[in-house]
């Protein structure tokens, strides 16, 4: 295991701690970093009273990742972010070994899209109201159901099922979203992901989910289609803004995701060349986007 460590002002913790659970992160933990120093702020109020501050002024922050490369990759990603301002990267360290199956699997209880559907890991059964399940084991690639911005697209997937489209899901991390089209009658579902460790992660859970999908890596997405999904993070999705609704046929869906509430105008600015794209839903700070072509 490594753990990325980053120092971030006051403003910035709760963003990047969110941006880090959206790239896979194991853990993330927050500590004060002035602490044993004549600057460290006690956070605790009087009895019954709210404490003086919401967070200490410089934080430390700890990311945990399976792979040294998984890390280092998450903080590239997160430097040109603009809630990153005023962050320093401290470095990615090797940790102890533990038993982090044990500890990875008792952070992982099944979650709830809808009443009736459901992520559950395979050492849980599914709970007595679900009608459709999806089986997705926290692994190399994101999306297990645990972030806000995975649960937006799966909750907005069953409530418009694809039923006989075709579909792409574009970055597709642990292939969560492209199953969960499968599994709500699409007809035809390519993944894409630039990382080859995700495009086999989605293959693996595909199978393991009997479902039938194409994984590969983006040029493989070819043509229009009914439904596009990406889930990825904002400054990637204005990149991309051409090349995703170049993919969406007339009368077609948009779906993105990966967006903190914040930068919603930024992503409306970035397509309104080419659709017209609106808040769908909203979690904990984030929010999902659609349009129609």
């Amino acid at each position: 295991m490594f753990e990325l460590r980053l120092l971030v002002p006051e403003d910035r913790v709760e963003a990047v701690s969110d941006a880090l659970e959206a790239l896979a992160a194991l853990s993330v933990s927050v500590e004060d970093a002035d602490a044993r120093t004549p600057a460290e702020q006690a956070l605790f109020g009087e009895p019954g009273m709210p404490p003086p501050k919401e967070g200490w002024q410089r934080s430390l922050v700890f990311a945990l990742f399976p792979r040294e490369d998984m890390a280092r990759a998450a903080a590239t990603l997160l430097e040109p972010q603009d809630f990153f301002a005023g962050c320093k990267l401290l470095g990615v360290t090797p940790v102890p070994d533990q038993d982090w199956v044990r500890l990875t699997q008792s952070q992982f209880e099944p979650v709830r899209i809808t009443p009736s559907f459901w992520i559950v890991p395979t050492w849980h059964e599914p709970p007595a109201a679900a009608r459709e399940v999806i089986r997705l084991d926290p692994g190399l690639a994101f999306g297990t159901g645990t972030h806000p911005t995975t649960r937006m697209c799966l909750r907005w997937i069953a409530q418009h099922p694809p039923q006989g489209q075709r579909v792409l899901d574009y970055g597709c991390g642990s292939g969560i979203l492209a199953i969960g089209a499968a599994r709500f009658g699409a007809a035809t579902v390519d993944a894409v992901d630039i990382d080859q460790a995700a495009v086999r992660a989605t293959e693996d859970n595909a199978r393991a989910n009997g479902v039938q999908l194409h994984a590969g890596l983006p040029d493989q997405a070819s043509g229009q289609y009914q439904t596009v999904l990406a889930n990825i993070l904002a400054t990637s999705l204005k990149v991309l803004a051409p090349l995703l609704c170049g993919h969406v046929a007339p009368g077609g869906a948009l779906v993105l995701a990966g967006i903190l509430s914040r930068q919603a105008d930024e992503l409306k600015a970035a397509y309104a060349p080419y659709c017209r794209l609106q808040v769908s839903d909203e979690e904990d700070g984030w929010i999902l986007m659609t349009a129609r072509a």
